[in-house]
C-alpha cells in the first residue's frame, strides 16, 4: 500500500499514476467498444480496431491487478468515462473509418506524452510499474502508427477533431489523477 504523499515529497505519487492510467486504458476500451458497435464487422478498419482492443484489455487487466494488490482507489469518474469513451468512439465511427483512425491517432499521442511524463516523473522509485508503462506506450505507439497508416490524416477535419480529442484527454487525465 502507498502510504500518503506530503505535498513537499520528491517521489513519485504512484497512487495517481495507477488510478488515471487504469481509467485511460478503460476509455479506450470503451471507445474502441463504441467504434467497433458501428463499424462493418468485415471492414480492415474493424479488425485492426478490434486487435487494439484486445491490447487495451489487456493494459486494464494489469492496471486493475495493480491497483488491487497496491490498494489504489479507482477514479469516481469511471461511470463518466464509460459513456463518453463509448459515444466518442460511436460519433468518430460514424463519420467513417479514417476518423475512427483519426480518434485513436489523437489519443494515442496524448498517451504517449503522458507515459512519458509519467516515466521521467518514476526516475528509479518503481521499476516494476516503470516497465509496465514502458512497454504498455511501446503498444500505444504501434496504435498510433497504425491509425495513421489507415488513413488518419484523411480523416474530414482532421485538425479539428484530433484537436478536440486531445483537449478532452488531457482534462480526462488531470481529473482522474484526483477524483
Amino acid at each position: 500500500m502507498s502510504a500518503p504523499r506530503k505535498p513537499s515529497d520528491p517521489r513519485a505519487d504512484t497512487a495517481s499514476m495507477l488510478r488515471v492510467n487504469q481509467a485511460g486504458e478503460y476509455g479506450a476500451t470503451r471507445i474502441y467498444a463504441g467504434q467497433l458497435a458501428v463499424l462493418r464487422k468485415d471492414s480492415p478498419a474493424a479488425h485492426q480496431i478490434a486487435r487494439m482492443a484486445h491490447q487495451e484489455a489487456r493494459h486494464l487487466a494489469r492496471f486493475n491487478a495493480l491497483m488491487a494488490h497496491r490498494r489504489v482507489r479507482p477514479t469516481a469518474l469511471q461511470p463518466i468515462w464509460d459513456v463518453a469513451g463509448f459515444a466518442l468512439g460511436a460519433a468518430t465511427a460514424l463519420m467513417g473509418e479514417k476518423a475512427a483512425m483519426a480518434c485513436t491517432d489523437a489519443v494515442e499521442t496524448e498517451i504517449d506524452r503522458h507515459y512519458g511524463e509519467q516515466l521521467d516523473a518514476l526516475g528509479e522509485d518503481d521499476p516494476e510499474l516503470a516497465a509496465e508503462i514502458t512497454d504498455f506506450r511501446a503498444e500505444e505507439l504501434e496504435h498510433q502508427a497504425t491509425a495513421r497508416a489507415y488513413g488518419a490524416a484523411e480523416a474530414p477535419g482532421y485538425p479539428l477533431l484530433t484537436t478536440a480529442i486531445r483537449a478532452g484527454c488531457r482534462v480526462a487525465i488531470a481529473l482522474s489523477k484526483r477524483i
